[in-house]
């Protein structure tokens, strides 16, 4: 089976000389056609550039990366992001905000009034499938954080992309609503058939979610495991107290500490709270 995502000794580099620190080393992945595979990590482990760079965001120096077989030279409309801050544009409506890519077109000769109708009427089935059908003509600072993240999520997807890339989506959520957000987003995976490549600081959001979690270890950032997710595709919140995802849970926990060196010295930390003489 032929990968969606392929990367092979793939290496990163910020700054220059003794400056330079090296953010990802030898990363060898494949993520297949319509797989939603998670990362987690301690902070620094170079998740987020490794998504940034499978989006054409940061250039890698080294290595091999390929989607669909092409080599990646930077952003394409095969690709769409969604980040933790929602960046939605103030001045527009939920609708304008999800239809904008289209609108970036609109003077093209080859726009038609065909396309334009085609991108108003998946606009409006993004707006349903997200919950907002009641939102269209609002604007972002009258949703809630929950809501205005929807959008983001359908303006992402309105070019029919044929990867998702999410930079901690959920962070700024309280748990209730992640909760709404995690059903939701696999819901999407199910209707869209979009291939989700998943970046989160929150194990069982990870476990959850994907049907793989890659486990990234820092200094510098590579890959210490892959774990397939021992769940079925359909799911409910019940599931994150089932034996088998406690163990996976508690398993990833203790690696994650493991390699990021995340020990706490309790000896040395009741050394310093005895009263000196």
């Amino acid at each position: 089976m032929n990968a969606k995502i392929s990367i092979r000794g793939l290496t990163k580099t910020f700054g220059e000389g003794a400056a330079a620190v090296q953010a990802l080393a030898g990363i060898d992945l494949d993520i297949f056609d319509n797989e939603f595979v998670t990362f987690v990590g301690a902070s620094g482990c170079g998740k987020s550039t490794l998504l940034r760079t499978i989006g054409g965001l940061e250039w890698h120096d080294g290595g091999e990366l390929a989607v669909s077989g092409h080599s990646v030279a930077g952003p394409g409309a095969d690709r769409a992001m969604v980040f933790q801050h929602y960046s939605l544009y103030p001045w527009l409506s939920v609708m304008d905000n999800i239809k904008w890519c289209r609108r970036l077109k609109v003077h093209t000769a080859e726009r038609t009034m065909s396309d334009v109708e085609a991108a108003s009427g998946r606009a409006d089935a993004l707006l349903r499938l997200m919950g907002l059908a009641h939102a269209g003509d609002a604007y972002p600072n009258q949703l809630s954080g929950g809501m205005q993240q929807r959008v983001a999520i359908a303006r992402a997807l309105m070019p029919k992309p044929e990867i998702l890339l999410m930079d901690e989506p959920f962070g700024a959520l309280d748990a209730q609503t992640r909760e709404v957000m995690h059903d939701l987003i696999r819901h999407v995976h199910k209707i869209e058939k979009t291939t989700i490549a998943f970046v989160t600081h929150d194990v069982e959001e990870a476990i959850y979610l994907g049907n793989r979690v890659v486990l990234m270890a820092p200094r510098p950032g590579r890959i210490a495991q892959i774990y397939d997710v021992p769940l079925p595709a359909q799911r409910d919140q019940d599931m994150k107290h089932a034996p088998e995802f406690l163990a996976l849970k508690k398993e990833i926990l203790a690696r994650i500490r493991e390699t990021s060196g995340m020990k706490t010295d309790f000896e040395l930390l009741e050394k310093l709270n005895q009263p000196t003489s």
